[in-house]
């Protein structure tokens, strides 16, 4: 059976609760939902309005019509994650096809505008691969009539050689050819600059579709992301818990129904406030972890659905448990850190799986290509920059980092529980005052609520 939320604490804390009261209200014509709602309430009044949901579960017994409800509901935002996901795989692929596509693209452009380099021997090179690429692709296609074939086939043994040498119509004058070959050389020449210039706009067209493409697609990917995640996340909330299947109310022929819920409310010891009423002695060193009065409320609730309309009351049996703790900031971040790995961040993971990582890995090709022109001119605004002031080299640094910058390099904070520092002098003496603010916070809200509705209490013992 998994750890409870009052057993987690304690296992992360080392101590039992400071302070524990009980309510028991049993009542088939009363539900649920007044007890829970007053006590959230309340809660957030004493807490600053941050009273969060720790723990949701619940359990019907499979021969009841709830049991039968909540499957279909599931059912069908199961369908609607796994059409979404297959619509996701399929832009996935796109993407890889495209980046591909583009690659391919950039090693083409990239003889152009070498081709137009100042760089003789550069533009040179560049030449001869396009004049490689127009062969083999294009002038291929007159059969015998290539010039790989006529120098093969027909004895054209200098034609091959010429047209790799000869850059204008008018070199091909100036080299020792006889006459058929110049015959041949000349148009073909014409035709290889005309197919250079014409190439070269077609490609660059593709290329900016093509980079547009892989802008829509990768929008397409988010914005699925965006819609499957909600859909998943109400999938694995909708199925019920299998730890609370062994709960003897649930008997499998009845209709009932087990709920746990979970409220934590947290409120931080003030320092400062301490040594102004003399709580704490002046001069002492505040240490360096922040210190809570924490109150967890746990609600056991076992009932019976009654459908009114289109939803279910629950009439029955709520047991409402008030437990104080007194904890510092490494014990709750080590409860949070224990918490998420429920069964619905281990779900959601999976998506991340399957959009953000998969996005990841291809970040730096998906980057490169959107924000090429954008990363060429700030290129060539530093050129510039440093063409103007040679000095700006000696002073490329930053001494102050922008909010954006200082948010980037924060990483989640990770706790060992084996490795929480017991607290000094001074932290256990911050630690029995936070307990006993708990403690009498916790009672508080036991005592308010049973005043609020007519019962018994005891006497305030902080009075």
């Amino acid at each position: 059976m998994a750890e409870t939320v009052t057993e987690l604490i304690e296992r992360i804390s080392k101590q039992k609760p400071v302070g524990e009261h009980q309510i028991t209200y049993d009542s088939s014509s009363e539900t649920l939902e007044p007890i829970y709602f007053w006590i959230l309430n309340f809660m957030n009044n004493l807490f600053g309005g941050k009273v969060e949901k720790l723990i949701d579960n619940f359990s019907s017994s499979p021969g009841s019509g709830h049991f039968s409800e909540l499957s279909q509901k599931r059912t069908i935002m199961q369908d609607n994650v796994m059409k979404t996901l297959g619509a996701v795989n399929q832009v996935i692929k796109s993407i890889i096809n495209i980046i591909y596509d583009l690659k391919d693209f950039e090693i083409r452009l990239s003889h152009y505008d070498a081709a137009k380099s100042k760089d003789k021997d550069k533009a040179r090179a560049a030449t001869l691969a396009l004049k490689q690429i127009w062969m083999d692709n294009v002038d291929i296609k007159r059969g015998r009539g290539s010039i790989n074939m006529l120098a093969q086939d027909l004895s054209f043994i200098t034609l091959r050689d010429a047209f790799m040498a000869a850059e204008t119509i008018k070199d091909v004058k100036n080299l020792d050819l006889n006459e058929r070959v110049i015959r041949i050389l000349a148009p073909r020449l014409e035709e290889f600059s005309k197919w250079k210039e014409l190439s070269e706009d077609e490609l660059r067209k593709r290329f900016n579709i093509e980079k547009n493409y892989l802008k829509s697609q990768v929008n397409t990917l988010q914005l699925y992301s965006r819609w499957v995640k909600p859909y998943l996340k109400s999938a694995t909330q909708l199925e019920m818990n299998s730890d609370l299947d062994k709960n003897p109310a649930l008997v499998t022929a009845f209709n009932t129904i087990y709920l746990q819920l979970n409220l934590f409310g947290k409120n931080k010891f003030e320092f400062d406030e301490a040594i102004i009423s003399k709580a704490l002695p002046q001069g002492v060193k505040k240490p360096k972890r922040e210190y809570y009065s924490c109150v967890v409320v746990d609600f056991s609730f076992q009932g019976i659905p009654q459908k009114a309309g289109q939803h279910y009351v629950f009439g029955g049996r709520a047991v409402v448990n008030f437990k104080a703790y007194a904890l510092n900031e490494d014990e709750i971040t080590a409860l949070y850190q224990e918490l998420k790995k429920s069964d619905v961040n281990d779900v959601l993971k999976l998506i991340e799986g399957s959009t953000t990582e998969s996005l990841d890995e291809l970040k730096k090709d998906i980057d490169y290509f959107l924000n090429k022109d954008k990363l060429d001119e700030e290129k060539e605004k530093k050129r510039k920059e440093n063409d103007i002031n040679p000095f700006s080299a000696l002073f490329n640094f930053k001494i102050f980092k922008t909010k954006e910058e200082k948010e980037k390099g924060k990483k989640e904070k990770q706790i060992d529980i084996k490795s929480i520092k017991k607290d000094n002098y001074v932290e256990s003496v911050i630690r029995e005052l936070t307990k006993k603010s708990a403690t009498e916070t916790c009672f508080n809200i036991y005592d308010v609520y049973k005043k609020a509705h007519g019962m018994a209490s005891h006497d305030n013992p902080f009075e």
